[in-house]
């Protein structure tokens, strides 16, 4: 019986230790190929920037004479209006390497400042559209929501908010409309938002 057990002790050892190796091994590997790319994208020159996605904004649809008494809300249409002067392009997803890459490592500080005016909108948005809603203003906040949501946002309270509003305005139909959007996400948020329209999806059963 002692020989048995010792015997499966090794060979469960050896198993460890197989995996640990081969694992390692992989992991080494990977590393190899992120440094190569890095390396590539480093000695990438400078591309054109035309075949960006900018954003524009619709300030002039946007709510910009609602609750003017409530200071964080002004502050929000500052934010808005600074950003529609600048360029926005979401780059969710998409690793510094790969912009590098794309458009070439002088750009990428540029690339940055647009990703983070991408980030700072949408945050903005959503933020903007809670107060509007808490406040009784529903229309206004389903259509800073939607804009969001048509930019390919991975904010979930955007999501979720906008669902909240389709059931109360009693079209929970339009809740399909999000699924195709949220499924394309190229985002680590992307499972979690398609689970929260399941869930408002079920709630209206």
């Amino acid at each position: 019986m002692n020989f048995i057990l010792n015997a499966s002790a090794l060979i469960f050892s050896a198993a460890v230790f197989l995996y640990i190796l081969k694992s390692n091994k992989k992991d080494a590997h990977s590393q190899d190929d992120f440094w190569e790319r890095e390396r590539a994208a480093n000695s990438t020159r400078r591309k054109p920037l035309d075949d960006l996605d900018y954003i524009k904004l619709p300030v002039e649809q946007f709510p910009m004479t609602l609750l003017e008494d409530v200071p964080k809300v002004e502050d929000y249409k500052q934010i808005i209006l600074s950003l529609s002067e600048l360029p926005i392009v979401n780059f969710t997803g998409i690793s510094n390497t790969e912009l590098k890459l794309r458009y070439g490592a002088p750009n990428i500080d540029l690339l940055i400042s647009y990703d983070q005016n991408y980030t700072l909108l949408v945050r903005t948005l959503q933020q903007w559209a809670q107060v509007l809603y808490d406040n009784g203003y529903i229309d206004e906040a389903r259509q800073l929501l939607e804009f969001s949501v048509s930019t390919g946002t991975d904010v979930s309270a955007t999501y979720r908010l906008l669902c909240q509003i389709y059931r109360e305005q009693n079209t929970p139909e339009k809740i399909s409309n999000l699924y195709p959007i949220a499924e394309m996400l190229n985002s680590a948020m992307q499972k979690s938002i398609v689970r929260t329209l399941q869930e408002a999806d079920q709630s209206d059963d």
